[in-house]
């Protein structure tokens, strides 16, 4: 079945404080309209979201995650703006359950650093280093740059470039990187990615990490 604008919901996941900016996030509610991974990947490259997710089941929350070029078992801001639009519990990517919470503007969900694809994590020494980065920057695989605004507080300005060919030169808000960085530096986050997406984390006792965030509706389709 061709997929039109009215099929897809339109997200912003981690916007900042005023609401502005965050990820952009494609969610295809119908996904058994379109249950071939072939044509699933052509619809991601289509739209050219940084990640697109397809809901197989939305009562269970079974959802699918692609980016232009590739099937993600895991991805941070398609989970959270997943979780945010189906009103779940919980969501159930393949890499396994992801928990889902509520709390104000944010919302939650609790995950796995394993889980995370890898990424280099490069620390630099200042956010004004962090800010002057070309995009992309010269090298190879996916690289989150981060340095401290603050220490003390636990904030992080960060940009992330996932260098692998697909169109998205900078990722604008990253769950996955920021739960890797949260899991290296075994401590709360409050992280300012991109234009001015806001990321907060919190590491659990168990390993797992919640990874928070606002999330802002663009276009609803109709339903």
């Amino acid at each position: 079945m061709p997929l039109t604008v009215a099929d897809i919901d339109v997200l912003s996941v981690f916007c900042g404080a005023d609401g502005r900016h965050g990820n952009t996030l494609g969610v295809v509610r119908e996904g058994r309209h379109h249950p071939d991974r072939a044509a699933r990947q052509a619809i991601a490259a289509e739209l050219g979201y940084s990640e697109t997710v397809f809901v197989d089941d939305p009562d269970r929350g079974v959802v699918d995650i692609y980016t232009p070029g590739q099937r993600l078992p895991f991805a941070g801001h398609p989970l959270v703006g997943a979780g945010w639009l189906l009103d779940l519990e919980a969501v159930n990517p393949p890499a396994g359950e992801v928990w889902v919470r509520q709390d104000g503007e944010f919302t939650w969900i609790t995950a796995r650093p394993e889980w995370a694809p890898p990424r280099t994590l490069e620390q630099y020494a200042s956010a004004a280093e962090v800010d002057a980065l070309p995009a992309p920057p010269p090298g190879e695989g996916w690289l989150y740059a981060w340095a401290w605004e603050d220490e003390a507080a636990g904030r992080i300005r960060a940009r992330a470039f996932p260098r692998r060919g697909d169109g998205i030169v900078e990722d604008e808000a990253t769950g996955a990187a920021a739960l890797l960085l949260t899991a290296r530096l075994g401590r709360a986050l409050n992280i300012t990615q991109g234009r001015g997406s806001q990321l907060i984390t919190a590491p659990g006792p168990d390993g797992s990490i919640e990874i928070g965030g606002r999330v802002r509706l663009l276009t609803e389709h109709a339903r």
